[in-house]
């Protein structure tokens, strides 16, 4: 536990008032519930959800987690003292709190450097908008079994894998073009592997957008809940569209179609990607921001 005003100063740049902190705390709780509580009533019921389940079982960060609140490196939590932080990097001088560096683990740095590397170069990147969200599509392209084997197909396996076979595959993401059958990898224009991941990222794909949630939490509780929080909601957003434009029939689950097998429905796919990427770009600039300050707290 840090004790001295020189230590405890030497990184702050921010400060919240205990009615500041307490407030942004207890919003930020509100809005996660609002978005997952019904969701986690269901799924302890049994009940499968094929957005939500998708970002917390994928992304592998709790609920719970997601819930709790941090003010991110550099802030002081004015009578922060008073409260019970949920977490050991918290620590308290003169009754105030904040994120002590000295808890980060150095062996971390090396992550920060490329998380880091991946944001600025697809923040610099120019987008794509031409996949029409084919990657869904060639996941389950002649396969015995699918991934989401609970739901149905909107076609069936010849139809499907003759669509497949009309349209280019054009997916620059890795961790998207991992999960195509051995049968459509061939097919995809870019030979996509971990080596080449961060050349390849661009801020036109549904997937690396929905990944700054991924790179978000990798650092919590070093990156504000803040950001996290809007990168969540980014990848709720995402998602449902990645799910609707699938070769899924979701209409049970309250999600019709983007029909990419057409004209009209490729046009919309495109539309709400450019959405997606425009809301994204900002929200990618707040977490370069953060990994730089952390970055440079670091080395300091």
């Amino acid at each position: 536990m840090i004790s001295t005003e020189t230590q405890k100063v030497s990184y702050i740049c921010n400060q919240l008032s205990p009615d500041q902190w307490r407030t942004q705390k207890k919003d930020h709780q509100q809005k996660i519930s609002d978005l997952v509580d019904e969701y986690l009533e269901k799924r302890s019921h049994q009940k499968k959800d094929p957005v939500l389940d998708f970002l917390f079982e994928y992304y592998a960060f709790r609920p719970s987690y997601l819930k709790r609140w941090s003010p991110g490196l550099g802030t002081l939590l004015i009578d922060g003292a008073s409260h019970d932080w949920p977490f050991d990097e918290m620590a308290t001088a003169d009754g105030d709190s904040f994120l002590d560096i000295n808890y980060f683990d150095e062996d971390r740095i090396s992550s920060v450097k490329w998380i880091l590397n991946v944001l600025e170069q697809s923040l610099n990147r120019k987008p794509s908008f031409g996949c029409f969200g084919m990657h869904e599509w060639a996941m389950v392209y002649k396969a015995d079994r699918v991934r989401h084997d609970y739901l149905s197909l909107r076609m069936d396996k010849d139809e499907l894998a003759e669509f497949v076979e009309s349209r280019p595959l054009v997916c620059t993401h890795y961790d998207a073009f991992r999960f195509f059958t051995d049968e459509a990898k061939p097919q995809n224009k870019f030979e996509l592997n971990r080596e080449k991941f961060a050349d390849m990222e661009q801020p036109g794909c549904l997937h690396t957008n929905m990944d700054l949630y991924k790179w978000a939490f990798k650092m919590y509780p070093w990156i504000s809940s803040n950001t996290i929080r809007k990168t969540f909601e980014l990848a709720l957003e995402t998602r449902v569209m990645d799910m609707k434009a699938s070769p899924y029939d979701l209409r049970d689950f309250g999600l019709a179609p983007i029909k990419i097998e057409t004209d009209e429905g490729r046009q919309e796919y495109m539309e709400k990607q450019r959405t997606i990427f425009d809301k994204a770009q900002p929200i990618r600039k707040q977490l370069i921001k953060e990994y730089n300050n952390l970055l440079n707290t670091i080395s300091d």
